[in-house]
């Protein structure tokens, strides 16, 4: 498997009045095409990794890493102005609430379609073509009444629908998708995630998708990563999550509840200091 993301000893810093905070610690991992997890409690790096990728963190937040390459090129020693290329048209972020993405005076329409002009020149025919077609990828009935609407004027589900089609109308590589299920009910958090799975197999993207729910990590990605106090503590299959070793991700499953094992008292985690030192697990 071709590598589209290599990620080697990523390090997110903030200076504050007792010294430096170390957000992200030592965060190594590839990205092929496939759907990766990051999984863990907040606070615990997960968003900040996602965020440090796309350059992101501002001053006087700090971004160290040995590798962070895109197809073997350098995002680290990238200008602004070439990182605004890369994002969008090769990396795009889906942020957790389409409420705070969206612009609430631009028609749904008018947003996709500036989300496309920005990358590539084409005519506003055009650019209206293909949002009306990506409105109808991401599984929108009668897109040609929703390219008119407001965003107040959508479900929480229609308008995530909305975000995955501005993130993907430019075709990019790799989609980070930072808990975008979190704020949708079941039924609709299913669609959304059979949407961004066909949407990754055909057309071959990478996928980061950040959660704190283990169990649809398990269902939903190929691999995944467990961060505990900005390091990845343990690295395995998705589908072994539940085999997972480190004793931090045995807690976090032990503390869910359980319809095949009923239980009168769920678990507390108990935290040890010495997992934000040692070295991660791998499965």
């Amino acid at each position: 498997m071709s590598k589209l993301l290599e990620v080697e000893n990523l390090w997110v810093k903030f200076p504050t009045r007792n010294g430096v905070f170390d957000a992200v610690r030592g965060v190594s991992f590839s990205l092929g095409q496939e759907r990766l997890g990051i999984v863990g409690e907040s606070g615990s790096g997960k968003s900040m990794t996602g965020r440090a990728i796309l350059r992101l963190i501002r001053p006087p937040g700090i971004v160290e890493a040995d590798k962070m390459e895109l197809e073997g090129v350098d995002l680290l020693g990238r200008s602004e102005k070439e990182m605004r290329k890369v994002r969008g048209q090769q990396i795009s972020m889906i942020m957790q609430d389409p409420k705070f993405s969206l612009n609430p005076v631009m028609r749904v329409g008018a947003q996709i379609m500036e989300a496309y002009r920005l990358h590539y020149k084409v005519s506003k025919k055009e650019a209206k073509r293909k949002t009306i077609a990506m409105l109808e990828a991401v599984a929108i009935r009668d897109p040609e009444r929703v390219y008119r609407m407001y965003p107040h004027e959508v479900s929480g589900g229609m308008g995530q629908r909305i975000m995955i089609a501005m993130m993907l109308i430019p075709d990019p590589k790799i989609m980070i998708a930072d808990e975008p299920t979190s704020a949708l009910d079941v039924s609709v958090q299913m669609q959304v995630l059979e949407i961004m799975d066909k949407l990754v197999k055909d057309r071959g993207m990478g996928l980061i998708f950040i959660s704190h729910d283990l169990n649809l990590v398990s269902s939903f990605c190929d691999r995944v990563l467990i961060m505990y106090a900005g390091r990845v503590v343990e690295t395995l299959p998705a589908d072994k999550l539940h085999e997972a070793e480190h004793p931090y991700t045995r807690g976090l499953l032990n503390s869910l509840p359980r319809l095949d094992e009923p239980k009168e008292r769920l678990d507390v985690l108990k935290r040890d200091p010495a997992w934000a030192t040692e070295e991660s697990v791998s499965g």
